[in-house]
Parts: C-alpha cells; structure tokens; sequence
C-alpha cells in the first residue's frame, strides 16, 4: 500500500466536458495471478462537497463504504466484495413499467446484495432503470456486467476475457462506437500492457492506467472549475481501497475494507 503514494497522474490533452459529468470505470482480472481489481476516475465539478461514507453492517444490512456527495453513492464496495459504479451516458428511454432510482441506489444495492446476481435481481424487482446513465457491477468471485437500457429494452453487457470497462456511451448502442469516447481504447491498450507484464501486477499499475485518462482542472467559460474530483482504486482480492483526491498525491485516503467495516462505527471522511 505505501508503495501507492508513488502514483503519478498525467496531465491529459482534452478539455473538461461542460455538458455532463464523466466517468472512467475498470473491472480487471490479473490473468496471471488471478486478482481482481477496480478502479474509477470521477469527473465533475469541483465545487462539490466529496466524501467516503463507512457503514457497519447489522442485521438485515451490509457492511459498505460508498463514495460521493449530497447523501448519494456514486459507488462503493460492500463486505461480501460486491462493487458498483456508474457513469452518465447520452438520453435514452427506459422499459415500460420502470422509473429512475429514488434515493440512494448505491447505498441500497451494497446494503442488500453480496453479488452480481443479487444486485441484477434487486433491480429488475424494484423496477429500476436509468434513462442517462449505465452502471457497472462486479464481484470477488470475477463476475462483472454492465446494465444499460436502450429504446426501453434492458441490456446486460458480460465480462469479457479479464476486464470491463465502462465510460460514457452505452456498449450497447449500434449507434455508437468507441470512438465516441476517447478514454475507452486507451484504458483498453493500458489493460493489454498490463495483461504482457512479466512482472507482478498491483493495485499501483492499475492505477497507472487509469491515470491516463484522468481530466485536468480546467474552468469553463462562466469561471467554473472541474475535472477529475477524486480516483479509486480497489483490490477486491485482499479488500483494499485507496482514494486520490483532485489528482493530488498528498491527499490519499486508504482502508483496509474489512477492518473499517468490522469496528462497528458508522463514519464520514470528509476529502476537502
């Protein structure tokens, strides 16, 4: 874990979009070790007010930290290894008999559910959709999709090989490519790098990947500022979680996922 601090982000070449928040999510398989790691840029604006929320499981919860802002999980990890995270993607209509999530998703899906199966289920009995958004679901066991819903029809987009990656087009669509998002091959061609290493892959290379990819402070034309708001970085195999605040190096939070969640105290981890 010390070794993490050695991190270093590139300074990337496209502008922050002012349109809609971003985000850069990885599921990856070391497909030599068999290790599991995930990993998400965030990308919003930095007026917000971002923290890491630690809640101890009881009796009909479990134990998960999630984090974001205004009382909303943007994504987490639970005791049982489960992962969620999500990023927006362009209008779409959702299944007949569906709404959008009311309240805290994230915080309701880590509570619930110890799986991919369970958190798939969980939605479809809840009548769950997204109409701007795909999430992105993954486990200790190696088990990762991506739900998109396109032109009111449910979508499942299956691990493939050893990793799944998820930015902001839905896989899904025909319509689209790619190319759309300049992020996704890149975090591919990073994966296949790691994938013909000889040597030990961690929690650090995957984080070199994703520092490819992270979005500058920059301010848009009105003066407000944004880019990538925070990173992390999970080890679902030895439950470690690492988070980078605003690309700054000096400003790392990390846990031990199964020790914060098993000392029985709910808390807030303010990142300003």
């Amino acid at each position: 874990m010390r070794k993490f601090k050695n991190l270093i982000f590139l300074v990337l070449l496209a502008a922050f979009s002012t349109k809609a928040y971003a985000c850069s999510i990885v599921y990856y398989i070391d497909n030599k070790t068999g290790k599991i790691y995930f990993a998400n840029n965030e990308d919003y604006w930095y007026d917000v007010k971002p923290y890491i929320q630690i809640v101890h499981s009881s009796k009909n919860e479990l134990g998960r930290i999630w984090y974001g802002w205004d009382n909303f999980g943007q994504g987490g990890i639970n005791e049982k290894g489960l992962v969620i995270d999500g990023a927006a993607t362009p209008e779409q209509k959702i299944p007949l008999g569906f709404s959008p999530a009311k309240g805290n998703i994230t915080d309701d899906i880590l509570a619930k559910c110890s799986s991919v199966d369970e958190a798939v289920q969980y939605l479809e009995e809840k009548k769950i959709a997204l109409n701007n958004a795909h999430i992105l679901l993954g486990d200790k066991n190696g088990k990762a999709v991506i739900i998109e819903w396109i032109n009111g029809i449910k979508q499942i987009v299956l691990i493939k090989n050893n990793r799944l990656v998820a930015t902001n087009y839905n896989l899904s669509d025909t319509s689209q490519t790619e190319m759309t998002c300049w992020r996704y091959p890149i975090i591919h061609n990073g994966l296949d790098e790691l994938d013909l290493r000889k040597d030990t892959i961690d929690l650090k290379a995957v984080g070199n990947v994703m520092a490819k990819v992270v979005q500058a402070p920059q301010k848009n034309s009105t003066g407000k500022l944004g880019g990538t708001l925070y990173s992390t970085f999970i080890d679902l195999t030895d439950m470690k979680f690492v988070l980078v605040y605003k690309l700054d190096n000096s400003k790392i939070q990390k846990l031990d996922i199964l020790k914060e969640l098993h000392t029985g105290k709910t808390r807030k981890i303010k990142l300003e």
